[in-house]
């Protein structure tokens, strides 16, 4: 069978399923930072974001803070803060992005979530 003039290809496809982060991961920076910071892990991230991503740093010191991941994007030289939280979004999480982001003069912030509220997502998006 033919489909707009090319012949037609059988994937065997996975089906999304949603989880609890926490079943999976049970600490975010002992568990879900290092997975994530695997090359083809942030590879995937990149992919997403539409960015070449490069580890520099786990639990990168700002002052007396810890920022998650450090990453360059290697099309740009700027550099990327991966933020992770395994919960809710939370005030403390947006003030260290914020903190994080000014400390190491970040042009992109990434933060992960297991869930936003409209006004965190309001507040970075605009």
């Amino acid at each position: 069978m033919d489909y707009e003039g090319g012949s037609m290809s059988t994937y065997n496809l996975g089906k999304l399923e949603r989880i609890e982060l926490r079943d999976i991961w049970m600490s975010e920076s002992s568990h879900f930072t290092p997975w994530l910071a695997r090359e083809e892990n942030l590879s995937t991230l990149g992919e997403a974001l539409g960015l070449e991503l490069e580890l520099e740093a786990l639990e990168r010191a700002v002052g007396p803070f810890r920022a998650d991941i450090l990453c360059k994007d290697i099309g740009t030289n700027a550099w990327v803060l991966i933020e992770n939280q395994l919960e809710r979004t939370d005030h403390s999480h947006l003030g260290q992005l914020l903190t994080y982001a000014s400390g190491l003069e970040a042009v992109t912030i990434v933060w992960i979530a297991a869930r936003f509220t409209e006004e965190h997502r309001s507040t970075l998006i605009g």
